[in-house]
């Protein structure tokens, strides 16, 4: 079995896969009468003619080393999780190589943060660690099959 070791969450890591969705160093600008920083349009949320909807997804945890053996992709529209939670969690993610995912990478995404999945992208389950946790999902709902799921050789994933 291939081991995949967890990289570190990068906005230019992550950059092939989507955007992270954590403030920006300065807000773009304050709105509320100065009460509130706006970090404006981190993501873009892609349709593929469909409409955006906004969902809350729950999720049983899992522990390092975990086996991974599921990818799946959303063929016409971008995916954004946003955790609910204050703890940190992981993403798999694999560049398509001829339409069948090819070798996963990991990233363990810190507290607070989120991810933009970009529409195509073969990408794991949802993966909270240690214990159950809560998504804000923003997604595609519309006409066409838009989930594509693949079963892979297990790879385990480690720190």
């Amino acid at each position: 079995m291939d081991t995949i070791r967890i990289a570190p969450l990068t906005p230019e890591a992550f950059a092939p896969f989507g955007e992270v969705l954590t403030p920006k160093p300065a807000p773009d600008r304050m709105i509320n009468r100065g009460r509130c920083e706006r970090h404006h349009a981190l993501a873009t949320v892609e349709r593929g003619g469909g409409e955006a909807i906004i969902s809350i997804f729950r999720s049983e945890p899992v522990a390092l080393p975990y086996d991974c053996d599921l990818l799946e992709r959303h063929p016409f529209g971008s995916q954004a999780f946003m955790p609910l939670g204050p703890d940190a969690w992981l993403s798999v993610v694999a560049h398509d190589v001829d339409g069948v995912p090819g070798r996963p990478l990991a990233f363990l995404v810190p507290p607070g943060v989120g991810l933009n999945l970009r529409a195509g992208v073969w990408h794991g389950v949802l993966t909270p660690l240690d214990r159950a946790a809560d998504f804000l999902v923003i997604d595609r709902e519309g006409q066409g099959t838009n989930l594509q799921e693949v079963t892979i050789p297990t790879v385990r994933i480690a720190r």
